[in-house]
C-alpha cells in the first residue's frame, strides 16, 4: 500500500518537472530490496542503488537478475552510506534523488540532507519519505496504549514495528531545513491515512475493493485536514515530500 501510494505521488512530481518521456538519472538512497528503484528502471529511467544493508542488497540483485537485459543495464548497485554520497557521486550527477525510509534512523540528518542536495542537478527533484513527529500518539492511541501514546506527545522519537528506535521529523522544521539547503518544498502528501494500524500481513482486499481503498487513500494523502492532521480517523504513519533544486 504504502509503496503503490508513494509511487503514485512520486510519478505526478515527475511528469510536472520534466518533458515526457524524458530519460532521468535517479539516486535511490538506502533504496532496501529496491521496489522503486527497479520500478523506475522499467519505466525506462538510469537508476543507482545505493544500500548498506547486505541482506537488503541480495535481495535487490536477485529481484533484478530476473529482469530483462535492458532494464539491468541502465541499474547500477552501490554498497555504501547514504550519509556519504559525495565520496561515491559528482555534484549535480541525478535528475532525482530519492530517500525513502531513511532520516527516522539519521539522528542528525541536516548534513546527510546536504549531501543528498549536493548530487541533484539543478531543477532536479528530492523525494524524501519520514515519520511524522505530529502524530506520533495516533498509532498507539487507536491501539489502546494510552501510556504510549501520552508520552509520545511533543516527542520526536519512537519505536517501530521491529523494535527498532527512530526519529520523526515536523513538516515546519524539515520545510525550514530543505529551504537552507537551497532545495525548497515544492509538495508533500500524507501517506497511509486510513490503513495505518493494518497489521503487516493483512490480506489485501479484493480488485474493485482495493482500488476503491487505494482512491480514497490517495485523495486522503492530498487533502487538509486529513494529510497536516493525520490519523484524522486512523493514521499516517509517514509524510512524502518533494523538494526542488531551482533551474539554472
Amino acid at each position: 500500500m504504502r509503496q503503490e501510494l508513494v509511487a503514485r505521488q512520486l510519478d505526478e512530481q515527475i511528469a510536472g518537472r520534466f518533458p515526457v518521456g524524458q530519460r532521468l538519472r535517479i539516486l535511490d538512497v538506502g533504496m532496501g530490496q529496491g521496489t522503486q528503484a527497479l520500478r523506475l528502471a522499467r519505466a525506462g529511467h538510469s537508476v543507482t542503488g545505493l544500500e548498506s544493508d547486505a541482506e537488503m542488497i541480495a535481495i535487490a540483485r536477485q529481484s533484478l537478475a530476473t529482469e530483462p537485459e535492458g532494464i539491468r543495464e541502465r541499474f547500477r548497485l552501490i554498497e555504501g552510506d547514504g550519509r556519504e554520497t559525495g565520496a561515491h557521486f559528482l555534484p549535480g550527477a541525478f535528475d532525482v534523488v530519492l530517500c525513502h525510509g531513511v532520516l527516522m534512523y539519521v539522528q542528525e540528518p541536516d548534513a546527510m540532507l546536504a549531501g543528498l542536495a549536493r548530487v541533484l542537478a539543478p531543477g532536479g527533484l528530492l523525494s524524501l519519505l519520514v515519520r511524522n513527529a505530529d502524530a506520533l500518539a495516533m498509532r498507539p492511541g487507536l491501539a489502546g496504549d494510552f501510556p504510549a501514546a501520552l508520552a509520545a506527545f511533543g516527542s520526536d522519537t519512537y519505536t517501530n514495528r521491529l523494535g527498532l528506535p527512530g526519529r520523526a521529523d515536523r513538516l515546519d522544521a524539515l520545510t525550514a531545513t530543505l529551504a537552507g539547503i537551497a532545495a525548497p518544498l515544492h509538495a508533500w502528501y500524507g501517506v497511509r491515512v486510513f490503513t495505518d494500524g493494518a497489521d503487516n500481513d493483512a490480506e489485501l482486499p479484493a480488485a474493485e475493493d482495493l482500488e476503491r481503498l487505494l482512491a480514497a487513500e490517495d485523495r486522503a494523502g492530498r487533502t487538509e485536514p486529513y494529510k497536516r492532521a493525520q490519523r484524522f480517523s486512523t493514521a499516517i504513519s509517514a509524510t512524502f515530500f518533494c523538494a526542488s533544486l531551482p533551474s539554472e
